[in-house]
């Protein structure tokens, strides 16, 4: 199961983009609540990899779950 980008916690620190070695991390569209960017990720793309949940240093932007409620992607 995919992991989730918590859209109104991510921070946009980006340090996941880098990490993912499918690249389906993606930049969010805008703002979120707290005024940062922030990025979603593809579940069609995502392999479960865990490597977008070890090297973020915001705790609880991303969670080991998919809950697309949770992350803003463009419609």
């Amino acid at each position: 199961m995919p992991h989730t980008i918590v859209s109104e916690i991510c921070e946009g620190v980006s340090d996941c983009v880098n990490a993912c070695p499918v690249a389906c991390i993606k930049p969010g569209n805008g703002k979120n609540k707290k005024g940062t960017d922030f990025y979603w990720i593809d579940f069609s793309t995502c392999i479960d990899c865990g490597i977008c949940l070890q090297v973020c240093p915001v705790e609880g932007a991303v969670i080991n779950d998919e809950r697309s409620e949770l992350q803003k992607t463009p419609t």
